[in-house]
């Protein structure tokens, strides 16, 4: 039997990042849906600590479509039980106000949100992993949490976002360490941005592997910095299964899909081994927030 959709499991996750806010929608431990959006101005935040319901939510936090897709996902139970069971999310009045959790790597932003009257702030000490720095981003801590306590220790997590990082935990839930560098398409745009002859290149439109020796600016841009970037990638992982050869991989990020594909492409018997999953820092945010 699916988890009861009750009004009092609805809560909100929010992860401040450096450029914009990321949410979740959770009904008790289940993630329902995910979305991005600006920062918010502070009218914003009052309005949201008002709101009765899901539908009182205002659009700047909860844009229209993703309410939308809820409201279908209930209509598709047809059974009468059912519908006596998963009453449609609009319908449900949350305890006032909603309930919100947020990870932060924007301190300015996180003093913002404190206003908000029921807000949880999780801080790396929070975090029950060991060996944790105190400069260690609390995106990194919580994904390779949430990453580790779904698929197990050791974990390494990728985050190939606009920055790209390693962060691993051995079997004992104890901080490895990890690496940062500029992601794929930070790469691209320092060579736009910062010399006077290369063009600026968008990682969107680069839908398979470049040539390895190019004939053309564009070409060798793409050639030199995927395949030294895939090199990376693939020599850290090989290193990590040489110091933990039954240690796993997730992977997530914004540029997740076209690495995997890379990977798939050059180095198959290792992209097998990649769990690809966008979500990871929420569901950290999850497993944080049921023991606190």
């Amino acid at each position: 039997m699916k988890p009861q959709r009750h009004k009092d499991n609805i809560w909100l996750a929010l992860e401040i990042g450096n450029s914009r806010l990321h949410w979740a929608l959770f009904f008790g431990a289940t993630l329902d849906c995910t979305w991005d959006s600006d920062y918010l101005p502070e009218s914003v935040i009052q309005q949201l600590a008002q709101c009765q319901t899901l539908d009182d939510l205002p659009p700047e936090v909860f844009p229209p479509i993703y309410r939308s897709g809820i409201l279908e996902r209930q209509g598709d139970k047809k059974d009468k039980e059912d519908k006596k069971e998963y009453a449609p999310p609009s319908s449900l009045s949350p305890p006032s106000p909603l309930p919100l959790t947020i990870a932060s790597v924007v301190p300015r932003q996180t003093v913002l949100w404190q206003t908000y009257p029921n807000v949880k702030v999780i801080t790396l000490d929070k975090i029950p992993l060991k060996g944790l720095y105190p400069t260690l981003g609390i995106d990194r801590a919580l994904a390779l949490w949430g990453a580790g306590k779904t698929w197990g220790f050791p974990m390494l997590v990728i985050d190939a976002g606009t920055a790209l990082t390693f962060t691993a935990a051995d079997a004992n839930q104890h901080l490895v360490g990890g690496a940062i560098l500029p992601g794929l398409g930070l790469q691209f745009a320092t060579l736009g941005q910062k010399t006077g002859q290369l063009p600026l290149i968008e990682t969107q439109f680069i839908s398979s592997l470049p040539p390895r020796f190019a004939l053309n600016t564009t070409e060798a841009i793409q050639s030199g910095v995927i395949y030294t970037l895939l090199a990376g990638i693939k020599d850290f992982i090989e290193v990590w299964w040489q110091l933990f050869p039954e240690g796993k991989i997730a992977i997530k990020g914004g540029d997740r899909t076209i690495l995997l594909n890379y990977f798939q492409a050059l180095y198959p018997a290792i992209a097998s081994h990649l769990t690809v999953e966008p979500n990871l820092s929420f569901w950290g945010m999850e497993k944080v927030v049921s023991i606190i």
